[in-house]
């Protein structure tokens, strides 16, 4: 019996390879490596399906959360507020830039950021907080914008989710990422930054091109983090699968919800006004069992894992930081991720399900 991994991207592939391949063939023959006209389509094709009218390509997802936070200020002196449950790249941005990373705890039930504890974590010091779209949902960033600093989004995972029927950065700025396992993933690293804002879009695009948007002339001390042509196809390709690709996941979602409701697992928990992309349906496994449970589905062929082990403060890296957020730590230790993509059948997650129910057992 073959077995079933947490992400098939070799089934996405199959889907778009012809397109990929006429791609390629175009940006070999223009010889337009970084940049050129498949990376100018791409981004009014991924603005327009954001419903934002700037989108500005970069080299990845910890570029485009960097680009964004220094596009509103943020430098050396200033302190950022973000969850500490997050995977370290969004803490990393921060650093980069300069600044102090302040961490507060998440939802005990949605894993999104508490947002009472970053308003109350805010100081005349805070250039700006972070909320990250974690799972493949919308945290609650209408909330966080009462307090008076810049919102940067990350939403390295949620590319078509929704709140309220807004994506994200609608009412500022939002970094993602298309690493090849996101919901809309490259053949490599790629990320992009999307914003209602065009001066922010400009500022973005000129840190990211040495600071300067013609050859030679350098306004701004930048960096290098361009999105190139062989990406920009491929991101074109599943650009245009992509909602469907989604409202797949959705049913796949729902059919785990079926599937595993009488398990001793605590499943998801979709947030009033959200539409859900499904990046990851992650449950819980309580009383100190995950990795076993864990060990056991791996043994029986089935691709799950966790997201993430480690709270950013509980990393060697921000050790330094210190505190205590009980829920984040809580969740780090039994958070539990299953196989879903959009090609997942339903014969393969009833025996994720079945090596489920065997492991907790």
């Amino acid at each position: 019996m073959t077995s079933i991994p947490l992400v098939d991207l070799a089934a996405a592939h199959a889907e778009v390879a012809e397109e990929v391949e006429a791609g390629f063939k175009r940006v070999l023959a223009a010889t337009a490596f970084v940049g050129g006209a498949e990376v100018t389509a791409f981004e009014e094709e991924y603005a327009a399906f954001s419903g934002l009218p700037h989108c500005v390509g970069v080299a990845n997802g910890t570029d485009a959360l960097e680009l964004a936070l220094r596009a509103v200020g943020v430098g050396p002196g200033s302190e950022v507020i973000l969850p500490a449950n997050t995977f370290i790249a969004t803490a990393e941005a921060v650093a980069r830039a300069g600044a102090d990373v302040v961490l507060v705890d998440c939802d005990p039930r949605t894993y999104l950021i508490d947002t009472d504890a970053a308003l109350a974590a805010v100081t005349p010091r805070t250039r700006a907080i972070i909320p990250v779209h974690l799972y493949g949902q919308l945290a609650p960033v209408e909330r966080l914008h009462t307090a008076g600093v810049a919102v940067v989004e990350d939403a390295a995972q949620c590319q078509g989710a929704t709140r309220h029927g807004r994506g994200a950065g609608a009412d500022g700025i939002a970094s993602t990422s298309f690493y090849p396992g996101k919901n809309l993933g490259a053949y490599g690293d790629a990320g992009a930054v999307v914003t209602a804002d065009e001066e922010l879009a400009t500022t973005v695009r000129t840190l990211g091109s040495h600071g300067g948007l013609a050859k030679y002339r350098h306004d701004l001390i930048g960096m290098n983090s361009r999105l190139d042509g062989l990406q920009a196809v491929v991101l074109r390709a599943k650009l245009t699968r992509l909602a469907r690709w989604n409202e797949l996941r959705r049913a796949a979602a729902a059919r785990y919800d079926e599937l595993l409701a009488d398990l001793d697992v605590v499943r998801p928990v979709t947030l009033g006004g959200n539409e859900h992309v499904w990046h990851i349906y992650g449950i819980r496994v309580p009383g100190g069992r995950r990795d076993e449970v864990l060990s056991r589905m791996h043994a029986a062929g089935v691709g799950a894992a966790i997201h993430y082990p480690f709270p950013v403060h509980a990393t060697g890296a921000f050790a330094y930081l210190g505190g205590s957020f009980p829920n984040a730590e809580a969740a780090a230790g039994e958070l539990l991720s299953l196989p879903i993509y959009p090609q997942i059948t339903e014969d393969q997650q009833a025996r994720v399900a079945s090596a489920l129910a065997s492991a907790l057992r």
